[in-house]
């Protein structure tokens, strides 16, 4: 290593959950160069997240939609990270025009998986054996370390960076006095409804935990504020709907003040899981072998139909059975083992 620091930029994913499992590989960043510096060049909402990850120096804006191309804004922002004299670009999503902007910035080691044929694109390209790197982390973590590591490698859980000023300040904002325990639902899942479970199934979570005395809170994006008002209609209006009303760093903010999570797969889980927090996740139609929530205690419930995981957004068979059919009173027994 040069006696500078070594300077990595690392062009994130597009998915919250992605996001925070990400983290994982900026640890073992910083395990294999400890003095290094690490920019993220990722969507502007990821950036609070970015944040509250100590290892991460800056978040770079990137100011191109998923799914948008433009290759000459690709270059100009190539060129302005070129000043930037980055050692090492990891690029995390597998795309063609996600490898532009580090080989437009002159980047000398570029690695990432080969992907949709980035040959040149890459000069360290890896070629993906899913049936090694079988978890989403496992894939992100091994572009951190050398191509001949044995594989799977070894990786650390996410772990966000919470202090008590940013708690006093969403406490402050949004009147939050009760000393009461807290649990939090997370009842959205953006891929589709084939990951949710029943709206119901989380009212009668959400009634049964309120007369234990526990203050039940919703969470979720402008999406999810229609199956958020829903379970709270269902529950008798018992719960605080912070669903569509919060940032995604108030939202971070607000769980991490909460005892206990009941969350879908989804992004605000895996943050649920990086806070520390007790957490019953739901699996449906996707595979808790491939994205679980990292977290050493997290109880994960999934059916295990033969017709799941089939990872569609929409039930095939058109009844959703690996979801409808766990019932509240498991996720309640789940919630009362962990002592929640």
């Amino acid at each position: 290593m040069s006696a500078q620091a070594y300077k990595i930029l690392v062009v994130g994913p597009s998915w919250v959950g992605d996001m925070v499992m990400a983290q994982s590989l900026f640890i073992a960043l910083k395990q294999q160069h400890p003095a290094c510096l690490i920019d993220v060049l990722a969507p502007a909402w990821s950036l609070p997240l970015l944040e509250r990850m100590p290892e991460i120096r800056q978040g770079i804006a990137m100011p191109l939609g998923h799914g948008q191309f433009d290759l000459a804004v690709r270059f100009k922002i190539g060129r302005q990270l070129k000043a930037q004299h980055y050692d090492q670009a990891i690029v995390l999503p597998n795309s063609w025009k996600s490898a532009l902007i580090p080989f437009f910035a002159g980047i000398p080691k570029r690695t990432g998986y080969l992907g949709e044929l980035r040959w040149g694109l890459l000069n360290d390209a890896r070629r993906l054996d899913k049936s090694r790197l079988t978890m989403t982390v496992q894939r992100f973590v091994a572009l951190g370390l050398p191509s001949d590591t044995k594989q799977p490698p070894l990786y650390q859980f996410p772990k966000l960076s919470i202090n008590a000023e940013q708690q006093q300040q969403v406490r402050e904002k949004f009147h939050i006095n009760s000393d009461s325990k807290i649990l939090a639902l997370c009842p959205g899942a953006e891929y589709g409804p084939a990951k949710r479970w029943p709206a119901e199934h989380y009212a009668a979570v959400a009634r049964q935990k309120q007369q234990q005395g526990w203050q039940v809170w919703l969470f979720g994006s402008d999406k999810d504020k229609a199956v958020a008002d829903q379970i709270n209609q269902l529950s008798g209006g018992i719960c605080r709907n912070f669903a569509g009303a919060t940032t995604l760093a108030e939202a971070v903010d607000l769980l991490s003040l909460s005892a206990a999570v009941v969350s879908n797969d989804s992004g605000l889980m895996h943050v649920a899981a990086a806070l520390d927090k007790k957490l019953i996740a739901v699996y449906g139609s996707s595979d808790p072998g491939f994205t679980p929530p990292l977290h050493q205690a997290a109880e994960i419930i999934s059916l295990n139909l033969t017709c799941s995981p089939c990872f569609k957004r929409d039930c095939p068979l058109g009844h959703t059975h690996c979801l409808t059919d766990i019932a509240p009173e498991r996720v309640l027994a789940a919630l009362a083992a962990s002592n929640a």
